[in-house]
């Protein structure tokens, strides 16, 4: 009688804190947010990642009227970034923003993750998608992708490569399965840092996404000879698609989003939803977007779901024919 006792003393204890947690959570939901919001970074400053965090959370912050501090936790492949927002406490506060690499890519490369994108991460919003530009210094005369194959072929100790992500490195690595160029791989925490070697000639060539490369290539820093999109870019009509360039099925689009840890509250999740979608659907964030060659998305929680694991169930087997093998 004494153990049953304590344990309708303990299950009654249990479900007193149950409710009391469920009411707590309510009540934050209701005043959400209460504070300021983290939103993480798991890449360098200047790549699209942090060029779109920094412009959602200066509008969030408008918004919210609390402030929304962007902070930049670069290294392993983005790893480092996400594994601390998928420790962090699920109330909101603490957000990743991620490109396609940490959702998509990394568990198709990577035998052994500090972080499961599945089971630690709700998807809020799809910002923006965006391809990848095939550029090359200024310093070679290379002006077409048949002349960058011969190239890396006829200077292999002159021919890399480098990248802020695996996305990166995959895509690179696929244009080597297709084209047999002779290329080496140097990974960088951020695609600033990519786009600045190429500018000084440190690199041959580098697939950069749209966003930081598009000044770059307007101002001749250094030079583009292809896309990764089906189409050309509208602001680089002169530019052809790879297919066109006669590398073919290269079509490839990244994206990045925002993403809460597992936990995390629906309401506030739809919060947040809702918030970034207004924000993206904003005329202004609209012009700066596309601006910088990227294309607005603005998605749902479950739309988001849907197109991660789409590219969850595509890149592995991308991964095995180029067989691609990265060590950690």
């Amino acid at each position: 009688m004494m153990i049953s006792a304590k344990r309708v003393v303990v299950l009654s204890l249990g479900i007193s804190l149950v409710i009391g947690t469920q009411h707590a959570q309510g009540e934050d939901v209701d005043k959400f947010p209460s504070k300021p919001i983290h939103i993480i970074v798991p890449a360098a400053p200047g790549g699209v990642n942090d060029i779109l965090a920094r412009l959602i959370g200066q509008k969030l912050t408008e918004r919210f009227g609390y402030p929304v501090i962007v902070e930049n936790r670069a290294g392993a492949a983005t790893m480092v970034g996400a594994s601390y927002v998928a420790r962090a406490l699920p109330d909101g506060n603490t957000l990743l923003s991620a490109p396609l690499s940490t959702m998509a890519i990394n568990p198709a490369i990577y035998a052994k993750l500090s972080y499961d994108p599945q089971r630690d991460f709700v998807p809020i919003s799809n910002i923006a998608s965006y391809p990848y530009i095939l550029c090359v210094t200024n310093s070679v005369p290379v002006r077409t992708v048949r002349e960058l194959i011969d190239y890396t072929k006829a200077n292999p100790k002159r021919a890399n490569a480098g990248g802020a992500s695996a996305t990166f490195q995959l895509v690179t690595e696929l244009f080597k399965q297709k084209t047999g160029a002779s290329i080496q791989y140097i990974p960088f925490r951020g695609s600033n840092d990519a786009a600045v070697a190429l500018m000084s000639g440190e690199l041959l060539l580098s697939f950069v996404d749209a966003g930081p490369a598009s000044p770059q290539i307007k101002g001749g820093k250094f030079r583009a000879i292809a896309v990764t999109s089906m189409t050309r870019m509208p602001s680089f009509p002169d530019i052809p698609t790879l297919s066109q360039a006669g590398v073919s099925d290269m079509v490839i689009l990244s994206w990045s989003g925002v993403f809460a840890p597992t936990g995390t509250p629906a309401e506030i999740v739809k919060k947040l939803q809702d918030e970034i979608i207004h924000i993206v659907r904003m005329t202004d964030v609209q012009k700066r977007l596309r601006a910088l060659d990227l294309d607005p998305v603005a998605s749902t929680s479950e739309e988001f779901a849907r197109t991660i694991a789409k590219d969850t169930e595509t890149w592995p087997a991308v991964v095995r024919a180029a067989n691609i093998k990265i060590e950690q």
